[in-house]
């Protein structure tokens, strides 16, 4: 059973009623003063209760407090029972050294005191006169009133005077003492927390962790500060309903504004802490040579590479120098050797042709009569033209044993040779197709022109007018030739590489032994296909066949009286570009082209251009001149 059951009274409370029954009403009655422990400790005798010894202990204080209370009495005196709120109420409990920190029964031990000590009653005992009216008892009960409700004494605690709302300031005092001045600070701003316990400042050993979780606290800050206690006019003193809603709408309004500059200040503390906070600086300092270490570590990787790369790059192209040098002293070897076997295959040559002259003119090259010298003297130097070393040496020894039987039926077979490939070169001119010579056979001096595999009399004009439009010098001179022939040659797929052209146009500057140009041998070879043209032209015209001359009735028949017309004119100049200068039957094709056209139609229509092109230019150039002469 509990003292609060123990102290439980019945109260028989007499209600007149229509059975005349009476009614039972059960009430609590708080437990004070000496008389109540005396009962107790009278009815307990045997206990030994905990609770009556603390209390027993707790009234022991009392009592002494009570009697020994030299509280501030100036103090209670001087306050103003109408301005209760303004009042620091626990001062006026005597508590200020405790403030928040005091506990619920401290708070209610303090006001027992205060009354025992206060109260009217007691002084009016103690012969003290008292105005019933402005007594300062008013006061003590305020203060208990606010501080003995939890709801009442926190709003009272949102804004105890006793507290500074202010932030330090940035001085030289402040970074000097950093961890004393702020963690005041902090503490005195740590009891307005939701969330407890409060991480400290620390100090200067804290772990990096330790200042980030104070600051992540911080900067995520949760109060319990409503400042309600502010309010400038109670919600219950309104006249209505109206006006109380508008007293507590107003209320409201104020209560978010101060919170707010409530946090706006709580954020500054923290923003100027961190920026003072010399653990901060620190940390920043070293994620700072982090980031420039790793940065230069990332630098030196990259140049490390870079030059490994340079390396490998620079023994690569040390590598394929040596090669190219290597492959360069084996093809300078090769080609000395190359130079060294003609040397001496022209030497052995030289010798075998001087044994043969020096044998033939000790035998008078074996002549019967003086009709015979100049014939055997000509065979002699074109055997000695055609013959190869092998041939040479063989002949020798035939004429040796043989003598001039030997040497007559050699000259017999180089006759014959030269005179199959004679007739060879000029069929190949007719038929303009192109063959080769004999390859073991130097040509013979007396030839005009040595015509090799596809080279066409056509294909050896291109040669000449390319090698006269790109002269020693220029730059890819045989590629430039090259690509002109194949660009203008006609044939069956014919490719013409610049080591093919060069080799070609060495070919015949060796080829030329009658002193005359290679322009003049390759258009005597053109001219022969023109009279064989010309013979075939003749031989028809003498069957019975008609001749194509412009002036002829015949011709002025096949011809087209009618204009040109603009489809007609662009196949032309199509077939112009499709068939260049050089294509062999070009006006032929050009005619097939122009399907309504006859081939001297094409001619004379593009002679008509041509003189009309030469005319504009012909004017142009007189208008230039008249503009600069009037100039």
């Amino acid at each position: 059973m509990t003292c609060v059951q123990e102290c439980r009274e019945e109260i028989v409370q007499e209600n007149s009623s229509k059975n005349g029954v009476c009614t039972l009403t059960e009430r609590n009655v708080q437990t004070v003063g000496p008389a109540y422990f005396n009962y107790y400790r009278i009815a307990h005798q045997n206990e030994d209760s905990l609770w009556l010894n603390n209390n027993q202990e707790a009234e022991d204080e009392t009592e002494e407090d009570v009697t020994d209370d030299n509280d501030d009495l100036d103090y209670l005196k001087s306050l103003d029972p109408k301005a209760c709120k303004d009042q620091d109420h626990y001062r006026v409990l005597g508590l200020a050294h405790k403030r928040y920190k005091a506990s619920d029964n401290e708070i209610r031990l303090a006001y027992r005191k205060k009354v025992l000590r206060h109260h009217p009653d007691k002084r009016k005992a103690r012969g003290e006169k008292v105005n019933q009216d402005n007594d300062y008892f008013v006061c003590i009960s305020k203060a208990y009133d606010i501080l003995g409700v939890p709801s009442k004494r926190r709003s009272y605690d949102s804004v105890d005077p006793e507290v500074d709302d202010g932030v330090p300031t940035a001085n030289e005092y402040t970074k000097k003492n950093f961890y004393q001045v702020f963690g005041a600070f902090f503490e005195m701003n740590s009891r307005w927390s939701e969330r407890q316990p409060v991480p400290k400042l620390g100090s200067a050993e804290s772990s990096r962790r330790e200042v980030e979780k104070f600051y992540s606290f911080w900067y995520d800050f949760q109060s319990w500060r409503d400042f309600s206690y502010l309010d400038e006019e109670e919600k219950d003193s309104g006249m209505d309903r109206e006006q109380r809603r508008w007293i507590d709408r107003q209320n409201k309004a104020m209560r978010v504004k101060r919170k707010k500059e409530e946090m706006v200040r709580v954020r500054s503390l923290v923003d100027l802490a961190y920026s003072m906070d010399p653990r901060v600086a620190a940390f920043k300092q070293e994620e700072l040579e982090k980031k420039t270490a790793a940065k230069k570590a990332k630098q030196d990787a990259i140049k490390a590479a870079r030059a490994e790369q340079e390396r490998i790059e620079r023994e690569a192209e040390e590598k394929i120098r040596l090669e190219r040098e290597e492959k360069e002293r084996e093809e300078k070897t090769r080609l000395e050797a190359e130079k060294k076997q003609k040397e001496s295959l022209k030497k052995a040559m030289k010798k075998e042709r001087k044994n043969m002259r020096d044998f033939l003119k000790d035998r008078d090259y074996f002549v019967e009569n003086e009709n015979e010298k100049i014939p055997h003297l000509t065979g002699m130097d074109k055997l000695c033209e055609m013959l190869s070393l092998v041939q040479l040496q063989e002949l020798n020894s035939n004429m040796k044993e043989h003598g001039r039987k030997a040497f007559l039926s050699a000259i017999e077979e180089c006759e014959k040779k030269l005179d199959q490939e004679r007739r060879t070169v000029l069929e190949a001119a007719r038929l303009g197709r192109g063959v080769s010579v004999g390859t073991n056979e130097i040509a013979p001096a007396n030839e005009k022109l040595e015509i090799t595999s596809n080279w066409t009399p056509e294909h050896l004009q291109l040669l000449i007018k390319a090698v006269n439009m790109f002269p020693a010098g220029t730059v890819d001179r045989w590629e430039c030739v090259a690509n002109f022939l194949n660009s203008h040659a006609s044939g069956a797929g014919i490719v013409r590489t610049p080591k093919d052209v060069l080799d070609k146009a060495k070919t015949l500057q060796k080829s030329d032994h009658s002193r005359s140009s290679l322009r003049e041998q390759v258009n005597s070879l053109a001219f022969d296909k023109f009279q064989n043209n010309k013979k075939r032209e003749i031989q028809v015209e003498a069957d019975g066949g008609a001749s194509e001359r412009f002036d002829t009735p015949a011709a002025q028949a096949g011809r087209n009286p009618a204009p040109w017309t603009n489809d007609e004119q662009q196949q032309l100049e199509q077939a112009l570009k499709t068939f260049p200068n050089g294509t062999e039957e070009r006006w032929d094709r050009i005619a097939e082209a122009v399907p309504t056209r006859s081939k001297k139609d094409c001619m004379k229509r593009f002679k008509e251009l041509a003189d009309m092109v030469r005319a504009k230019q012909s004017a142009k150039a007189s208008g230039d001149n008249s503009a600069a002469k009037a100039t």
